[in-house]
Parts: structure tokens; sequence; C-alpha cells
């Protein structure tokens, strides 16, 4: 299907009510668009029909859709990710209400029954699905006239196409058609706490990302004005997102929370019932080659950090894709990749250890300097900078490399801790899952940012951090006080990481451990600190 680039800006509205979610109808809802000219009066059908539920299969996933509401899928199970049970990961919720909704009204402003089952106007899919194939329901809606709709399913790709054809009711209905995705995503992840930090519905509009961030037992509503390029909505691995072929078609738009327990929502595209365009329905994995190669910018709603750091974070991702290829285990390609980052940074570390060795060395004269000037700060600071100067010292030599370093740390924190690509993948021994802490002792209560759990590879890196620091610390450099911190720093940094996934550990281990060797390595006299 083709996509239209939006053009024109959005414009968010406050005051004007678009629609209301199926759960809440309000009939007294002011109509702003024009009602179409009253034909002869026409009584809707009522047909009763049973659920239909046909189940598909791809390779890449095994999706069940009932009839109800011309095709509400059910269940989409995919087949390269599984759950911490080894099933499935199944990416709706059970039970829930028609996802694929339509809404419409007739003349008299009466909801049409479209909830309902539809009658399945196509042929059973085969055993497996290797071509695209498509499933045709109708709903007798008037006397003798229907409503359609058209799913298309793409055996090789997670993209649906959902055609909507009102024709032969046009004249029998209000203008305005909502459609789009209702009831959320189910979550996918053990640690449903953390999973849910990303749960959120997006509208792109004029090449702007607004979002929405539910919260428990609080109705949350965002409505726009103006063509929308696409709704999504997503948890921290996966997505469902509408795109419109034209989404100049679209007259408005909403992003819906109804504020509950499972933080669910709703996304509805409000459409002209004379130029209803196709759809595509993209229901997957947060893949970023996937999600960029839409088009769409799709790729926005996913987590890369700052404007300054997505770059260094696609590029940290690309870079463990490709490795991946010929490494089949992503704990061995971290291993490799913390090699790679220390050569990369080798000169700038070098630079910081030996301008940080020459401080050291130097810090007598110092002491004797604040000693002699103690009562006049001026004549202290000058023969201070004379110090310096003459032993060919950089006071900013150890911090200005690192600081150089930050943005690529954050970028692999970034890319360790959010990225499908290490999710539920395997190290060694027993690190299970390198999106996860590596736990190896649960404990019987909760501890804020802490977690309520011991993992192995935090301590590992603690304790590779305080030899670094200790070997950081020589001589007379060793003072109570910076005893004091770094035992401190230690601790902290244990409380921290230990909730922290396992494959962000294993990097940060192995490049302390890189670190230590650069250290004992690299000539730590004066001299070469000029």
């Amino acid at each position: 299907m083709e996509m239209v680039s939006p053009t024109p800006e959005p414009n968010t509205y406050e005051d004007e009510e678009v629609f209301t979610s199926p759960e809440n109808p309000s009939p007294d809802v002011e109509e702003v668009t024009i009602q179409p000219t009253r034909p002869e009066k026409t009584t809707p059908s009522i047909t009763n029909l049973d659920d239909t539920i046909i189940e598909l299969e791809t390779p890449l996933y095994i999706a069940r859709v009932s009839s109800r509401s011309g095709g509400t899928i059910t269940e989409f199970n995919i087949k390269n990710y599984l759950t911490t049970d080894s099933s499935l990961v199944n990416l709706i919720l059970p039970n829930q209400s028609p996802n694929l909704q339509i809404q419409a009204k007739d003349l008299d402003g009466n909801e049409l029954n479209l909830g309902s089952p539809w009658e399945l106007v196509s042929s059973q899919p085969p055993s497996i699905i290797k071509e695209p194939f498509s499933l045709e329901f109708k709903k007798e809606v008037f006397k003798s006239r229907y409503i359609y709709k058209t799913l298309v399913f793409n055996p090789y790709g997670y993209t649906i196409g959902v055609d909507i054809d009102l024709s032969s009711i046009r004249g029998d209905i209000y203008r305005d058609v909502l459609f789009g995705w209702h009831g959320g995503l189910a979550s996918t992840e053990k640690n449903r706490v953390d999973d849910r930090t990303y749960f959120k519905a997006y509208a792109y509009m004029g090449g702007e990302l607004e979002e929405l961030k539910g919260k428990l037992d609080k109705r949350e509503e965002k409505k726009f004005s103006g063509e929308t390029d696409w709704l999504s909505v997503r948890t921290k691995y996966f997505t469902s997102s509408l795109i419109p072929s034209s989404p100049a078609a679209i007259m408005k738009s909403a992003l819906v929370s109804p504020g509950d327990s499972l933080e669910t929502y709703d996304a509805y595209f409000v459409l002209d019932a004379n130029s209803i365009p196709a759809f595509t329905l993209f229901l997957g994995p947060l893949e970023y080659e996937r999600i960029k190669n839409l088009g769409v910018n799709l790729d926005s709603i996913m987590d890369f950090g700052w404007a300054f750091i997505r770059p260094i974070s696609k590029g940290v991702l690309y870079a463990l894709k490709l490795m991946h290829n010929h490494i089949p285990n992503y704990g061995f390609v971290l291993i490799v990749f913390a090699f790679l980052v220390k050569l990369l940074v080798y000169p700038l570390t070098k630079k910081s250890y030996q301008s940080t060795s020459a401080m050291q060395a130097i810090q007598p004269e110092v002491n004797a300097l604040r000693e002699k000037h103690k009562s006049n700060p001026t004549k202290l600071n000058q023969a201070t900078m004379e110090l310096y100067k003459k032993r060919g010292v950089n006071p900013l030599g150890g911090c200005l490399p690192m600081l150089l370093q930050m943005p690529l740390l954050f970028a692999l924190f970034i890319v360790f801790r959010t990225t499908i690509e290490l999710r539920a993948e395997p190290f060694v021994w027993w690190v299970k899952d390198l999106s996860s802490p590596d736990i190896i002792v649960n404990l019987p209560f909760h501890i804020p940012i802490y977690g309520a759990h011991i993992a192995a590879l935090p301590i590992f890196m603690v304790i590779s951090m305080f030899i670094q620091q200790k070997m950081m610390m020589t001589g007379g450099a060793q003072q109570a006080q910076q005893k004091t911190m770094q035992y401190f720093m230690t601790a902290f940094f244990f409380l921290i990481f230990n909730s922290f996934p396992s494959g962000l550990n294993l990097y940060y281990t192995l490049f302390n451990v890189l670190t230590i060797a650069q250290q004992k390595l690299v000539p730590t006299n004066t001299a070469s600190a000029k």
C-alpha cells in the first residue's frame, strides 16, 4: 500500500469532542459535521450470527481472528519470541472487546450494531499461509445492503491490510465513521512493572509525535484535528500501529487511556464515510529495521535516547546485529564489542590515566603550595597554575577524555536495556536472559531501585570497579576521605546496577577488566602526560 506523507501541521483541540469510547457512549455529544440529506427512512437490519473463529498460520505467527466487528484479532502468537514459560508471546489481551472496531450511526443517531459477528465471505485459509491471504467479512446493516471489511495477511511480515467498504450504505448513515484499535496490548514480560513503563499511545502528524501515558483510575484523552500519518500503541518490545494509505483523508484522531489496571489504550481515526482510505496494521515486534522499512517514521516511537544520543544508539545496535550474523550468542557479541570499544577509546583513556598519574605525582608540591599560600587564595591559584605549566600537567586531562566517552556509554545503556534483539537471549551458565538481571537470590521484600533480588554480574562489576579505583589512588593519594568515598561509590553502583539487564552488566564488567589491564600497561610517569 502506498503511504502518503503529510504536509500541514496538526491542530490540537480541547473544547471539541471527537468521539467517545465504545465502552462509554455519549449520545449528547454535539456533532461538528454537516448531516447528509436524509433519504427515505430505512430500518437497520438485525441478523443474529454465531461468532466464527478463523486460525491463520504464517512463518512468523499464529493468529486467531473472530468474525466480531468484521474481523477482530483474538490471539496473535509470535513464533520468534517466547515468554518465560517457553510459550509463544501472545500480543492480545484475553476476552477483550473487538480491537479493530468500526463505529457508525444511522440518520436517527442510533449506533449501528457493528460489534456483533459478521458473515465470513471468503474461504478458510490454508494450513500455512505462504502468499498474501484475504479474509473478507460482510454485515447486513440495512435490508439487502451490506458493509464489508477485508483483512489481508502478509506471510513474511507483520503487516495486515485493512479495507472498509461502506459504498452501499453511505446515504443512510452520518458522515463521521470511527475506526481504530481498541484494548491496548498484553504485557509480555516477566517483569511487568518494567514492561509497563514503556506502555504508551502515539499519534504522528505533520512530522510531530504526540504521546499519551495513562494513569491508574483516571480517564485521559488527547484529540487532534487534521490529517494523521498513523496511530500507535506500544509495550516495551511490541506495537500495534494503524497506518492510513492517505493521511489527508483523516478528519480527526484521538488517543484514549481508560485508566484501567492493565493500562490499555484506544487509538481512533474519525473518517468521512464517502472517502475511507485503506489501512495497514503493523502488529508485531519493535525490530528497528522492520519498523524503519515501513517508511512512515514509525521508528520514532522507539527509545534511542535524547536527540544527540540517537545516532550513536542506532550505530551501536547496527554493530551488534552485524556481529551477531557471525557470532550466534549475543553474550559473546558483547565481549567482542567491549574489546572493540576499548580499542576505540584507548587513546582517550591512555591520556586520562597519564594525566591522573601526573597529578598524583605533583600532589605533594600542590599541598606545599596550599600550606604556603593558605591566607592568599589569589596567590595560591597563580602558583598552582605555574606548577602545572612547569610540570606539563593539564588538571582537566583526567576528566575530559572520560567526558568524551559519555555519549557512547549512554547509548550502550539504552540499547542494552530496550532493544528486542537482546530480549530472552542467553549467555552461559546462570545468565539466561541478557535483557534482564541475572538473579541468583530472590529476596522476600522489595527495595526501591534495588529490586527484590541479588544479581551476580553486578557483584563482579563493582569488584572490578573497586580494583580500578584502588589502582588510581596510590601512595599518599589514599587518604581516609577518598577511601570512604570509594566504598560508598562501590555500594551505590551495586544498588543501581543490580536491577540493570545482565547484558549491560556483562559489558561494563569486561570493560572494567580491560581498563585494569590497560592501567597496568600504560606508562604512568609524569613525562608521559606532556
